[in-house]
């Protein structure tokens, strides 16, 4: 379904830009931030605390000139978004030399990339290529020198010849990769480069192979490259290509470091639009980890039709969202270098977050002239004043860090939904909650999609592998299990990525504050078992001190690495099955925006208990089909599981049998695909199946060719 969304009533008027913060309850009441988001009373709106403050000098119009509170990089990185904001044309001069500050954030790059690329559209880009040559032969420090190279690159741009970038041999290591992938378009540039059997190690090898390739197809050269994605050699068959990207966390790893439900909705989307919408090929993109990308093995299948395709990445850690930024260059420029490949170039691709690994996925998007989709949720925006609204002008430290964290996500969900020709919402997202927080999309279409999960499908030995973990539950205290001896106890079982916003923690707490555990059991199953990020260490480490200071809550709960999804499937099943009424499944989360996990489970035929806040009260009614419960706090979330354990047997057996018939009747995945396929080929121009037509030339004049 597609529908043009409409302001709350008694809001502002919308203008273009983002929308602020607070949810449905409070859409019209503007507050804070909030004014200046939509321009209202800007000059009477009270300024008291840091977030007020960023906003006013964001969006107000000043640039924080008048604030004295505020450092000069928080003025500078309000006008560089103000910049990549505007809609007429952009000085190239003027982004020259703020680009050339010597303390320019990480953060800034964003926007200043977003603010070249306008300028680059203009005039052919020839301002644009005379400004970069200019700021090039003036000597720039490395990092400046590799971004403007990236820049150049990105927007067809050629400031300096072959030999004259050779020339610059900018010190670093991220700064002679841009230099390679520069000389990579540029005529010549093969002449230049380093041979792939120079790189000091298989990232840089790769590269070079890469940056080969793209010189001089099907050179010799160009091999490890070809080799690497070589699944992607031959066009696929029919019609609609469309690639999905997951940069942030891995498919195939639910439940550890950042994957977690999206890894599960992708892989059974991926499925569902190639077995039953029509789709001919469907590409997830995601990340390399170094031994992978040495080895070579960059694209596995995950389904007929279906691919899982890696990109190298710079890096022995996976991206985190405050890391992401540093990479966004070298993704956008592999992603481009991969949809440029016969059995990889998309009609449409679709990104679901707003970080800077999706932005530079849709950057390539354009760059190949395929259709751009972008799922829309108001998410930092709906928190910022409940986690910052609080901060005092002058506070600095992590909260801080935070706070900039959450403006520059949502300076990228702005530039995600300027970018997108395809704009989708959950239909757990009220239309009114996304304009009261992007009112420009009161005047653009949005397609509501049906969400769902992958059905569960049985298979020969099922009986047995859910015995087997059935016997590592409760297979004693020093197996890291429970204790047999507690088997007839109330379990509550709690399955996601390990990771503050999932509140496992306050699910212990509470647990322990309540006295659950001395009637009950309680099963924790997320965290990277063998990659465990700082993050799931330090989490894992608190779930430990807790259980700790009570002997009973020690023996009485344990905590497993990520599983499998099959397995955690088969582990719900084998528990429903086998304790009907006596097992909870808790989601702690301080919300949820589906709550894929939550859904899974209820098909499994238990009862589950999900947050009251997010989109699991669309589906959930309490007391019916399962249980809300305030996760808000610690206190709250015990009084929540409390009440669920106190309700008799034979109600909850009613509540898990009607959330399993909610599962079935309204939340197949297939329809969830049939939606989207059909919003993609609308989009792409496409009424039905049939062959694909050919592409033209990028918009930017990019030298990969014909698509």
């Amino acid at each position: 379904m597609t529908h043009h969304l409409t302001p709350t009533a008694g809001a502002a008027p919308p203008r273009g830009g983002p929308g602020g913060s607070g949810g449905p309850g409070d859409a019209g009441v503007l507050t804070g931030w909030r004014r200046f988001h939509w321009g209202q009373d800007v000059g009477a709106v009270p300024v008291a605390g840091l977030l007020d403050r960023l906003a006013r000098a964001e969006y107000g119009g000043s640039c924080g000139r008048a604030d004295a509170v505020l450092s000069v990089a928080d003025r500078r990185t309000a006008r560089l978004r103000g910049l990549a904001r505007r809609d007429g044309a952009l000085p190239a001069r003027v982004l020259a030399a703020v680009g050339a500050a010597p303390d320019l954030r990480a953060f800034d790059r964003t926007a200043l990339a977003e603010a070249w690329e306008r300028t680059a559209r203009l005039d052919a880009g020839a301002a644009a290529t005379v400004e970069i040559r200019r700021r090039l032969l003036a000597g720039p420090g490395s990092a400046e020198t590799g971004f403007l190279l990236d820049v150049a690159d990105a927007n067809g741009l050629r400031p300096l010849s072959a030999v004259e970038a050779h020339r610059r041999r900018p010190a670093g290591r991220h700064a002679a990769h841009a230099l390679w992938r520069y000389l990579s378009g540029v005529p010549g540039g093969h002449l230049v480069l380093p041979h792939p059997g120079e790189g000091r190690d298989g990232y840089e090898q790769l590269l070079l192979a890469a940056c080969a390739e793209r010189v001089r197809p099907a050179g010799p050269s160009g091999h490890l490259f070809r080799a690497a994605f070589a699944a992607l050699a031959e066009p696929a068959p029919g019609s609609l290509v469309v690639a999905q990207s997951m940069l942030l966390g891995r498919p195939e790893e639910p439940g550890a470091g950042l994957s977690g439900g999206m890894s599960v909705l992708l892989t059974g989307l991926g499925r569902a639009l190639t077995a039953e919408a029509g789709v001919a090929r469907v590409l997830t993109l995601t990340t390399a980890r170094p031994a992978e990308a040495d080895c070579g093995d960059l694209v596995r299948p995950a389904g007929r039709s279906h691919l899982l395709v890696r990109l190298p990445l710079d890096s022995p850690q996976p991206l985190e969202p405050h890391t992401a930024v540093e990479h966004q260059a070298a993704l956008a420029w592999w992603t481009a270098r991969i949809l440029a490949l016969p059995g990889a170039r998309p009609d449409i691709v679709h990104v679901r977050f707003a970080d800077d690994a999706s932005l530079a996925v849709a950057r390539a998007t354009r760059r190949h002239g395929a259709r751009l989709a972008f799922t829309v949720t108001p998410d930092p925006h709906r928190t910022i004043d409940e986690r910052h609204g609080r901060l005092p002008p002058e506070h600095t430290g992590d909260a801080a860090l935070a706070l900039r964290l959450d403006l520059h996500r949502v300076f990228v969900a702005d530039r995600l939904v300027a970018r997108a020709d395809l704009l989708v919402a959950m239909p757990t997202t009220p239309g009114q909650e996304l304009v009261a927080h992007f009112p420009q999309l009161a005047e653009r279409p949005v397609h509501v999609q049906p969400e769902g999960i992958a059905p569960f499908r049985p298979e020969a030995g099922d009986g047995a592998a859910g015995d087997r973990l059935l016997a590592r539950l409760y297979g004693g205290t020093g197996a890291g299990g429970l204790d047999p001896a507690d088997r007839e106890l109330p379990l509550l079982l709690c399955v996601g990525r390990l990771h503050p916003v999932k509140q496992q923690e306050h699910l212990v707490r509470a647990w322990m504050l309540a006295g659950l555990h001395h009637r009950s059991t309680l099963l924790l199953v997320g965290g990277s078992p063998t990659h465990p990020t700082p993050v799931e260490a330090a989490v894992r480490a608190r779930l430990a001190g807790h259980l700790a200071a009570d002997p009973v809550a020690g023996r009485r709960a344990v905590v497993w690495p990520a599983l499998p999804n099959r397995q955690v499937r088969l582990l719900e099943r084998a528990l429903a099955q086998g304790r009907p009424g006596s097992v909870l499944y808790v989601c702690p989360s301080a919300k949820e925006e589906f709550g894929l996990a939550v859904l899974e489970a209820m098909e499994a035929g238990l009862l589950v208990a999900a947050p009251r806040r997010g989109g699991a009260s669309h589906y959930l009614r309490d007391g019916v089909n399962g249980r809300l419960l305030d996760t808000a706090s610690v206190a709250r979330l015990a009084e929540g599981l409390c009440s669920v354990l106190s309700t008799p047997v034979p109600q909850r057996l009613a509540m898990a049998r009607a959330g399993a018939a909610t599962v079935r009747e309204r939340f197949g995945i297939d329809s969830m695909a049939e939606s989207l396929a059909r919003a993609y080929r609308a989009v792409c121009g496409r009424t039905s199946p049939s062959a694909r037509p050919g592409r033209s030339e990028g918009a930017d004049g990019d030298l990969d060719g014909p698509r």
